[in-house]
């Protein structure tokens, strides 16, 4: 990705489109493309990659920026590790390794030895774990190749350097092993904004690698070659102009990658885009659309060098879970159609690099069965029942996709259909006696959970909660420190808006009165408080600030901010 934990850029360039419109002497080879040779096209390319099927990232790790590979709060990798990423069912695992800060001066820019030494014992390991490997140029994308207009030789002499020495280090390790050319290329770090110079430059750097690899001996005349679109984008300007240069480059053992985080709004949860919708869902059928008309259809494969929600980097609760439940199953499933091989990107927030666990096992359970089929899901995953009100069935729309459900379970207490439940084709109706039973202990918050089980993929489990109107009350403090006292009485906080009393959106990003989840506010149910974080008082005008949060069970509370310089205080707002 782009930055140490931060890959916003990419999505955000795409979302802005979407919303507008709702080497020297190292190395002495010619830069001519080389054609592929009979031995060349002897790998089934697009089976290759099909085998690839799925694959997973060992992120922020080799490719962090400072001294070693545990700077960016990652363990050192184990062979017992890569052993577990296997036994979960990867076929394949990427590891991006980012060169710069472990390569010497010029003219030769070697590479440290010790380093080296580290990349290549990692490799070894996937390779024996029987894994297809993917190796690359990481955050040098940003750190000095995103310099390139302004810097051009020295930048092409060191890129052909690496390239060189990685290509020469590797010739003779298998074919399960590929090379990336760049992460990311996009250059804007280095001032370049021209789409065009941007295109150019990839180009020269893509050909350039091309030639190095191909003419460095063992098995490099044919290991599969990976190349990205700028930037790694899926937008179709970038898908070709990429496919325009590989069909340039005359070799069948190429591949194409993209990156893909989802549509920007839903990704992240501003601008209302707390929910799966048609704008989230258009945005993800388009863009495989897209990738798949422009390149697989034309016999380029394609992986998906990297996929997740851009939320995941602030917490993994930023979307709601059975919202991101949804959009895994729905976007495993449309990949798969689609023949495009996808890669999990994890920077050690989904799979314990010591524990070997599964932080959200529901969400690994549900892209797991979409390897394979299709798991069924529902329109939502709670059940809000209002305390002290009468209860009444509670309907809810299953997406069945094509399974059958098999049971409804509270426990170990199967429910009675016709009793308990009714099903009218896809629509589920949970009787008002039994969510009266589950609900008996009457407490806020959770009550039960009744879990849907179909013929085929992981269970969907319905949180029962018992809820009433969140209360909150007056607090004080500052822009770097503000949190607003709150009883939740069993809510889950959805989203908030901010706006200025005589109009006007306020907080950052002001083209939404819908503020981000996780970066401007968040809530804290171990403190009972909702935080207001400093990213968002940085861009609130001094004054009066009105907020509306949204709650789960479609309840809104109002609240008014006050702020003078750093100073801040809080109050409730009758409704």
């Amino acid at each position: 990705m782009s930055k140490k934990h931060h890959r916003s850029f990419l999505s955000l360039t795409m979302a802005v489109a979407m919303l507008v419109s709702i080497f020297s002497s190292v190395a002495s080879a010619d830069s001519k493309p080389v054609a592929a040779s009979k031995e060349n096209a002897a790998i089934n390319i697009q089976a290759y990659v099909e085998d690839m099927q799925p694959g997973w990232n060992l992120g922020n790790t080799l490719d962090a920026t400072g001294d070693d590979e545990t700077s960016w709060g990652n363990p050192r990798v184990t062979k017992e590790l890569i052993q577990e990423i296997a036994g979960q069912g990867y076929k394949s695992i990427r590891i991006p390794v980012t060169w710069g800060q472990h390569m010497g001066e010029a003219p030769d820019y070697k590479i440290d030895p010790a380093y080296f030494n580290r990349v290549e014992e990692v490799v070894n390991w996937a390779l024996e774990a029987d894994l297809y490997v993917m190796i690359n140029m990481h955050h040098d994308s940003w750190q000095w190749i995103s310099h390139m207009e302004k810097n051009h030789d020295e930048v092409l002499a060191k890129y052909k350097s690496a390239w060189t020495q990685i290509a020469d280090r590797f010739k003779n390790h298998s074919n399960k092993l590929m090379f990336e050319a760049i992460n990311e290329p996009r250059f804007t770090d280095g001032g370049t904004t021209d789409h065009a110079k941007q295109y150019e430059m990839l180009e020269e750097l893509i050909t350039s690698f091309h030639v190095i690899v191909r003419n460095s001996g063992g098995l490099n005349a044919e290991r599969p070659l990976v190349i990205p679109t700028r930037e790694t984008s899926p937008q179709q300007e970038d898908l070709t102009v990429l496919y325009n240069t590989i069909n340039k480059l005359n070799d069948k053992n190429l591949i194409a990658t993209v990156h893909f985080y989802g549509f920007w709004p839903f990704s992240v949860n501003i601008a209302g885009y707390y929910k799966l919708e048609k704008d989230t869902l258009n945005d993800l059928t388009t863009t495989f659309d897209n990738v798949y008309n422009t390149l697989v259809a034309k016999g380029i494969p394609v992986i998906l060098g990297e996929y997740g929600l851009l939320g995941f980097d602030k917490n993994t609760g930023v979307i709601e879970q059975g919202e991101k439940l949804k959009f895994f199953e729905i976007l495993t499933n449309y990949l798969k159609e689609k023949k495009i091989t996808h890669m999990l990107w994890d920077n050690g927030q989904h799979f314990g690099r010591t524990t070997f666990k599964w932080s959200d096992e529901q969400l690994f359970n549900i892209m797991k069965a979409g390897w394979t089929g299709r798991s069924s899901t529902a329109e939502t995953d709670l059940i809000y029942l209002k305390q002290g009100a009468e209860i009444q069935d509670a309907k809810i729309q299953l997406n069945l996709n094509g399974n059958q459900l098999t049971g409804l379970f509270a426990g170990s207490e199967k429910l009675v259909q016709g009793e308990d439940y009714e099903l009218n084709g896809e629509e589920l109706i949970l009787k008002a006696s039994r969510l009266t039973k589950l609900t008996a202990a009457g407490h806020l918050g959770q009550n039960a959970i009744v879990n849907a089980r179909f013929s085929y993929g992981p269970e969907w489990n319905f949180k029962i909660v018992v809820n009433k109107t969140p209360e909150l009350f007056n607090a004080s403090g500052s822009t770097e420190e503000f949190a607003i006292p709150t009883v939740f009485n069993g809510n889950q906080l959805a989203t908030m808006e901010a706006v200025y009393p005589g109009g006007g959106n306020a907080g950052p990003q002001d083209w939404t009165s819908f503020k981000e989840f996780g970066y401007t506010f968040a809530p804290s149910f171990a403190t009972d408080q909702i935080k207001l974080l400093p990213e968002f008082f940085k861009e609130v005008k001094d004054g009066e600030v009105i907020l509306k949060f949204h709650f789960w069970s479609g309840e809104i509370v109002n609240y008014k901010l006050t702020k003078k310089g750093t100073v801040v205080t809080g109050q409730v707002l009758a409704e």
